[in-house]
């Protein structure tokens, strides 16, 4: 079937573009769209036991100390040992995995969805696989991620906003490696051909993190073509799945060393799929890189000009540590903003960015932040820019057992919320667990206003209880 190509606008330029972008974002904000000081708090809907639970949790995993515990455990001969990996693995599900994941099958995650979509709020089912290493592990996980789209079919209509996958799940994390190198050379040297590489959109730019590749690499080989077009296929074969359910797919983002390969695979599913106003398959922008702004715009105004629709994930990033050793093992400037105040500016400008073109019709968004700021800033400029809360273009998502109180005020809000809901076996998704305690100690320790919110909404059904007595 032909793509449906449509109208083509003026562009402005990206000079432009980002100009205007700053200057929007600077002005001043109104904060009643979400306000957590006064009335009601978000957590009346909630069981008295999910919230006692809740906050438990919130407070086990602000001590550091516990959490350095936990993960030197996770990782010790202790997990391979018949007689300490039973009840080790028992007491990981019932605090951390609990708090923080959603079940071990797809049984116990549609009973947690279930739970959700009482509460207003919808999920997005992300069965919990890893890299993979070569192509019998690729073919495997898609088979996993096919099985759960499936699955939606049983829910309650809306209930799933989204599926989502991993490029490393369904594409040999060796071969997403040598395509990035290949891509970031073609950007140093123009005239560098890659006959294998289809028509996409702008993946790197100038700005770009490009020191990985310090040589120019070998071509593909045959396999590693032949290789590469099973990845294509993979990431189709689950595009029109989705297609069928009817639910756009989000593509996570990755580390820099392959994010090049999966932003051109992303892409190039984008330019078959994505052929209605609506875009149906989603990109991940990380905001805490340097470039992330710049790489948006090019990509939105590629796409543009091609006549579709683009869609993106904005988070802020996952793999501080991980990018921040390789730049200085390499002796060269972290592609991270130098300051937290940095990716925030970064976050809200390419929210700005986006919910200026879901107001032109023109694009789709799903603002992943657990930031209470950004989410009010986010909230204030959607009804600025008289963006329907009820519009599907505009999302907002938090990871299930983070910042409860923002998913909870923007669905009071009337905005459309997804709470992330990883689930597979424990032991499988312990990599996920690791990650949540290494990367996210400040966002976690940041969860005073959970717990401030819980405890108000606690004691006051405790004042209840006893005027009642009375």
């Amino acid at each position: 079937m032909a793509a449906l190509r449509l109208p083509r606008k003026p562009i402005k330029t990206q000079t432009q573009t980002l100009t205007r972008l700053i200057s929007t974002t600077t002005q001043s904000i109104p904060a009643e769209t979400l306000n957590f000081e006064s009335g009601d708090t978000p957590f009346t809907s909630l069981r008295t036991t999910h919230l006692l639970k809740s906050l438990l949790h919130l407070h086990l995993v602000t001590f550091d100390p516990l959490v350095d515990v936990g993960i030197r455990v996770m990782r010790s001969g202790l997990m391979d040992n018949p007689l300490t990996r039973k009840p080790l693995l028992a007491a990981i599900k019932a605090t951390v995995y609990d708090h923080f994941c959603a079940g071990e099958d797809l049984r116990e995650a549609n009973r947690t969805l279930q739970g959700l979509w009482e509460d207003g709020l919808r999920g997005i089912l992300d069965y919990g696989l890893e890299d993979a290493a070569d192509n019998d592990g690729c073919d495997r996980n898609l088979k996993e991620f096919l099985k759960t789209v499936e699955a939606t079919s049983s829910l309650p209509p809306s209930s799933v906003s989204f599926a989502c996958v991993k490029v490393t799940a369904i594409c040999p994390i060796g071969l997403l490696e040598r395509v990035s190198d290949l891509l970031r050379w073609e950007r140093k040297e123009p005239s560098f051909q890659l006959p294998w590489k289809l028509h996409s959109l702008p993946v790197l730019l100038d700005s770009s993190p490009l020191y990985h590749t310090l040589s120019k690499p070998e071509l593909l080989t045959e396999t590693e073509e032949s290789d590469l077009k099973l990845a294509h296929d993979r990431l189709s074969k689950l595009c029109e799945t989705c297609v069928g359910a009817g639910l756009p797919l989000l593509v996570d983002a990755e580390y820099t060393s392959v994010q090049p390969a999966i932003d051109y695979l992303v892409y190039t599913a984008a330019m078959e799929f994505n052929r209605e106003d609506e875009p149906f398959v989603y990109g991940t922008v990380q905001a805490y890189l340097r470039d992330a702004k710049q790489r948006m715009v090019s990509a939105t105004e590629a796409a543009e000009r091609e006549g579709i629709s683009l869609g993106f994930k904005l988070v802020r990033g996952a793999y501080i540590s991980r990018e921040t050793a390789l730049a200085s093992s390499l002796g060269v400037a972290s592609p991270i903003h130098g300051s937290i105040r940095e990716t925030h500016e970064c976050y809200d400008e390419c929210a700005s960015f986006m919910l200026e073109r879901v107001a032109r019709g023109r694009g789709s968004v799903v603002l992943a932040t657990h930031n209470v700021d950004s989410g009010r800033v986010a909230a204030a400029r959607a009804e600025e820019f008289g963006i329907g809360k009820g519009n599907p273009r505009l999302q907002f998502a938090q990871l299930k057992g983070m910042a409860d109180a923002l998913s909870l005020g923007l669905r009071n809000a009337g905005f459309m919320v997804s709470k992330y809901l990883p689930f597979g076996p424990v032991e499988q998704v312990m990599p996920y667990l690791l990650r949540r305690a290494e990367e996210n100690r400040g966002l976690l320790s940041s969860s005073a206003l959970d717990r401030q919110l819980i405890r108000r909404e606690l004691i006051r059904r405790l004042k209840q209880g006893m005027s009642g007595r009375e």
